[in-house]
C-alpha cells in the first residue's frame, strides 16, 4: 500500500541534519515528522467513516497500548485515560494510590498538554465522570444518560488528538534512545509575533489567500484504495474536525519547543488575537484557554454551580438543538433545573415560547422559587446547520436577567462573531473546529463571572496553557481566517452548500432535514452542515458505502445530539426506551441516526459533484462487480477494498510508530 499513500511527508528540516547536530535537535525532528504523517490522514476519532478517521482512531488507540508498554502494564487489566493536568489531578482524586500509575508530556519536555492516567479497569465502575458532555454518553433522552464504557467515559469532548499521538510516539522513542533526548530543545528563538504574524503567506489576503492557503492543506490529495480504484481523498467531516494548513503547523512546531518566556509571550497575544476576533475586549473579558468546547463548558457549568441566591432554585434554559457538551453539563448541577425551547422544523428557536417561559418564571413567578438565570444555546447547530439569531436572543434573556453562554464549536470558523455587540456572557469553542487541531478550546467569559478560587484559577490557567503549541495554531489559525475575511467565507460556504442541496434534491427516497432549499429566505443563516437519511439503508452503511465507493468521509449516527436526531426522526417514548435497553444489553450496536455532509474552507465544487456522482451509484444504480470502473480500472470486491483500507491503515502506523 505504499504507493497508495503520499510520501511527502518529510519536513525540510530532516533533510538538514547531519551526524554532528545534537540529539535534541533529531529527537524533535523525527518526533515531528510523524506528527506530520498523523496529519496527512488527520480527522475526528471515532464514529467517522471514511478512510482518514478510521486510521486516527487506530492511531489514537494505539497511543494507549504504548502508554501501557512504556509503564510496564498488563493491557488486560488496566486502561489508559487522556486528559489535561488538571482533569488528571480530578481523576486521581477519586482513586486509590495503588490503582493508577501516571505520565505527562510535561514530565518529559513536551509541553504538550497532555496527561496519561494508566487505572486498573476493574476500579473504573465506581468512579463518577469529572466532565460530560461529547463520547461521555452512549445514550441520552431528555431525562436520563446511558454512559459509555471506559475510557469514553472519562474523556468528554474531542481529545487532543494530534498532541496525543505525538506523545505516545515521543515514549517510543525515547525508549528507544533514553528518556532525556527531549530535555534541551535546541531551537532558533523566535518572538510571539514572528510565529503568529508572519509567514510564506502574508502578502496575500482574501481570495487570493485563500487559493493559496488551500494549496498548503496538509493530506491535500492523499490517494486511499476505493471499489472504483484509487481516488484521492475527500473529507466531508469538517464538524467533527478540521484539516490544518503548514503556516498552522508551522506556528505550533515553532511555538512549543521555545523557552518559557517565550511561551508566555505567545500565549498572552494569542488572548488578544481571540479578543480582537471574538469582539470580546480585554477589559470585559477574560480568555481561559482549555482542551476544547467541552471542557470549557463544564467550567462554566462548575462555576455556576457554585452561585447561590437566598429563597432562589436556578433553572438553567436550553433547547433542543444542543450537543450534549452543552446539554449534559448543566444536568450535573446540584439542585438546579434545565428545561428545553422547542424548535420549528428548519431548526429554528420560537422567541414568542421563550420570552413567555422568561415571563412566567422570573416576572410572575408562577414556577414558585424558581428562576432562569441562566441561557445555554448553541451558536450554530452542529445537525441542522443554523444559526439562530443570537443577537436577539441576548436582547430578550438580558431584559429578564438572564445571562447567555454560547457554545460556538460550530461558529466561529464559518461566521463573524461579536461577543460584546451581542452581550454575549461566555463563549466556548475549538480549534480543532477552525483548522488548528492540536488540543486547544477556549472559554471567553464576562470579568468576574466565574467562582474559583485564586488557587483554583491558578490550575485551570496553567492547565490550558501547558499546550503553547496548540494555542499558538488556534492563535494562527485565527490571524489567517481573518485575513481571507468572514464574509468571504461565508459566500464560499453557502455557494458550495447551495449546490450540494440542489444535487441531494434529485434523489427519491432520500430526505434532508432542516433548510433544504437555497431559495429559502433562511438560507442564509445556514452553515454547510447537511444531515439526510436514505430510504431503506441506514445511515452507517451510507456512511461506509461513500468511503468505499468514492474516498468521501463523512459522519454518520446521532453526533453526540441525540434529543435532536431522535426529534427530527419521530423517535417516540416508546422506542426510546427500548432504545435505552437494547444499548445497556448491546453496547457495540449501532442505533438510527443520520449522515452529516459538513464543508469547510477546503472544499470544492468538484468535491460536492463527487459526493452527487458516488451517492447515486450507491441510491439509484448499483453496479456490478464485474463493469468496469470510470479509469478503466477493474471494479474491485468489497472485501478486497477493505483488505486494502486495513494495510494503507498499516502503512501509516508504521510511519509513526515505528
Amino acid at each position: 500500500m505504499e504507493e497508495i499513500i503520499n510520501t511527502k511527508f518529510e519536513t525540510p528540516a530532516i533533510n538538514r541534519l547531519n551526524k554532528e547536530e545534537g540529539l535534541a535537535v533529531k529527537a524533535f525532528v523525527e518526533l515531528e515528522r510523524g506528527m506530520h504523517v498523523v496529519l496527512e490522514t488527520y480527522s475526528n476519532v471515532h464514529r467517522g467513516s471514511g478512510h482518514f478517521s478510521m486510521t486516527t482512531t487506530y492511531l489514537y488507540e494505539k497511543a494507549r497500548e504504548i502508554v501501557l508498554e512504556y509503564l510496564g502494564l498488563n493491557k488486560h487489566k488496566y486502561v489508559v485515560i487522556f486528559c489535561t493536568h488538571r482533569n488528571a489531578e480530578l481523576l486521581k482524586a477519586q482513586l486509590a494510590p495503588e490503582s493508577f500509575q501516571s505520565a505527562s508530556g510535561k514530565d518529559v519536555g513536551l509541553s504538550l498538554g497532555v496527561s496519561a492516567i494508566a487505572v486498573r479497569k476493574k476500579t473504573l465502575h465506581k468512579v463518577v465522570p469529572f466532565h460530560s458532555g461529547g463520547g461521555t454518553a452512549r445514550l441520552m433522552s431528555k431525562d436520563w444518560v446511558v454512559w459509555a464504557k471506559s475510557p469514553d467515559k472519562f474523556e468528554a469532548g474531542t481529545p487532543a488528538i494530534i498532541n496525543i499521538i505525538a506523545f505516545a510516539r515521543a515514549l517510543r522513542m525515547m525508549q528507544h534512545s533514553g528518556k532525556d533526548i527531549f530535555l534541551n530543545p535546541a531551537t532558533d528563538k523566535l518572538s510571539a509575533a514572528e510565529i503568529l504574524y508572519h509567514d510564506e503567506l502574508e502578502k496575500f489576503s482574501g481570495q487570493e489567500l485563500l487559493a493559496e492557503l488551500r494549496k498548503t492543506q496538509i493530506g491535500r490529495g492523499v490517494q486511499v484504495p476505493t471499489i472504483e480504484g484509487i481516488r484521492t481523498f475527500i473529507n466531508l467531516d469538517n464538524s467533527a474536525s478540521t484539516p490544518t494548513f503548514t503556516p498552522v503547523w508551522n506556528a505550533f512546531r515553532q511555538a512549543y519547543r521555545q523557552p518559557e518566556p517565550i511561551r508566555h509571550e505567545i500565549i498572552q497575544e494569542v488572548k488578544s488575537i481571540c479578543a480582537k476576533t471574538l469582539g470580546a475586549p480585554a477589559a470585559a473579558y477574560d480568555v481561559i484557554f482549555t482542551s476544547n468546547t467541552t471542557e470549557a463548558i463544564n467550567l462554566a457549568a462548575e462555576s455556576f454551580g457554585r452561585e447561590s441566591e437566598n429563597g432562589i432554585q436556578p433553572v438553567v434554559l436550553n433547547t433542543l438543538l444542543e450537543h450534549s457538551s452543552n446539554d449534559l453539563p448543566w444536568r450535573m448541577i446540584p439542585n438546579c433545573t434545565m428545561i428545553r425551547l422547542s424548535i420549528d422544523p428548519e431548526g429554528f428557536i420560537d422567541l414568542t415560547e421563550m420570552e413567555t417561559l422568561l415571563i412566567d418564571y422570573n416576572q410572575k413567578g408562577l414556577y414558585g422559587k424558581k428562576r432562569i438565570k441562566l441561557l445555554a444555546v448553541s451558536g450554530a447547530s452542529n445537525i441542522l446547520g443554523i444559526c439562530n439569531n443570537i443577537a436577539e436572543i441576548s436582547r430578550i434573556a438580558h431584559r429578564y436577567g438572564v445571562r447567555l453562554l454560547v457554545d460556538a464549536a460550530q461558529l466561529v470558523a464559518h461566521r463573524k462573531v461579536d461577543m460584546e455587540g451581542c452581550e454575549i456572557d461566555y463563549l466556548a469553542f475549538s480549534a480543532h473546529k477552525v483548522y488548528a487541531p492540536f488540543g486547544c478550546g477556549a472559554l471567553v467569559v464576562r470579568k468576574g463571572l466565574l467562582k474559583f478560587s485564586a488557587e483554583e484559577m491558578e490550575l485551570i490557567q496553567s492547565s490550558g496553557e501547558e499546550n503553547a503549541g496548540g494555542i499558538a495554531a488556534l492563535g494562527k489559525a485565527l490571524v489567517l481566517l481573518q485575513r481571507v475575511g468572514m464574509e468571504l467565507i461565508r459566500k464560499e460556504e453557502q455557494a458550495l452548500t447551495s449546490r450540494a442541496l440542489h444535487g441531494l434534491a434529485q434523489f427519491h427516497g432520500l430526505e434532508v432535514f432542516g433548510v433544504k432549499c437555497p431559495e429559502s429566505s433562511e438560507f442564509k443563516h445556514k452553515l454547510g452542515v447537511i444531515v439526510f437519511a436514505l430510504k431503506n439503508k441506514i445511515a452507517t452503511q451510507v456512511g461506509k458505502e461513500l468511503a468505499l465507493h468514492g474516498g468521501i468521509g463523512v459522519r454518520t449516527g446521532c453526533h453526540c445530539a441525540h434529543i435532536i436526531i431522535k426529534h427530527i426522526l419521530h423517535v417516540g417514548p416508546g422506542l426510546e426506551k427500548f432504545q435505552k435497553m437494547i444499548v445497556t444489553l448491546f453496547p457495540r450496536l449501532s442505533l438510527p441516526g443520520v449522515v452529516r455532509v459538513s464543508l469547510g474552507i477546503e472544499n470544492t465544487e468538484e468535491d460536492v459533484d463527487t459526493l452527487i456522482r458516488v451517492l447515486d451509484s450507491i441510491a439509484n444504480k448499483p453496479k456490478p462487480s464485474t463493469e468496469p470502473a470510470t479509469n478503466g480500472s477493474p471494479v474491485l470486491k468489497k472485501a478486497e477494498v477493505q483488505k486494502q483500507i486495513g494495510d494503507f491503515i498499516q502503512a501509516v502506523t508504521l510511519k509513526v510508530y515505528h
